[in-house]
């Protein structure tokens, strides 16, 4: 009998990621304390699908989608964090007692003004595809 995926490593591989390409990173809302740059990324994983590895039906494999939405004081310090971004999600991603597929870069819409914050902020929402297997 094999074990259901389990969706927490894998965002907290995501996470470390990030965090570990200097970025502050929040799940699900702005990271607290917010830095002083204004620039960071929030996390907006999904649950994940898990589905068959095989005509066996073991179900293994797992594929979470997740947003990573880039903030930043100017359009450009937004697209520096989108840089950062896409580089610390460019090689496989650890997650203990699973292989993973290197995160795949879904895209996005372009860079929004949010002027319902004052000073008012750049962001710019990526969407990426994370698979694994046991």
């Amino acid at each position: 009998m094999t074990s259901v995926p389990d969706i927490g490593p894998h965002i907290e591989a995501v996470r470390a990621a990030l965090a570990g390409a200097g970025l502050a990173v929040g799940l699900g809302g702005a990271p607290s304390p917010v830095p002083s740059t204004g620039r960071y990324a929030v996390l907006y994983p999904d649950p994940g699908t898990v589905g068959c590895e095989s005509l066996a039906d073991r179900r293994t494999d797992l594929v979470v989608l997740f947003q990573v939405t880039c903030v930043g004081p100017t359009a450009e310090q937004c697209l520096w964090v989108a840089q950062q971004v896409r580089r610390a999600l460019h090689p496989p991603l650890a997650v203990p007692g699973r292989s993973t597929w290197r995160p795949e870069e879904l895209g996005g819409p372009p860079v929004a003004r949010d002027d319902d914050v004052s000073p008012p902020t750049f962001f710019l929402p990526v969407q990426y595809r994370l698979k694994s297997t046991a």
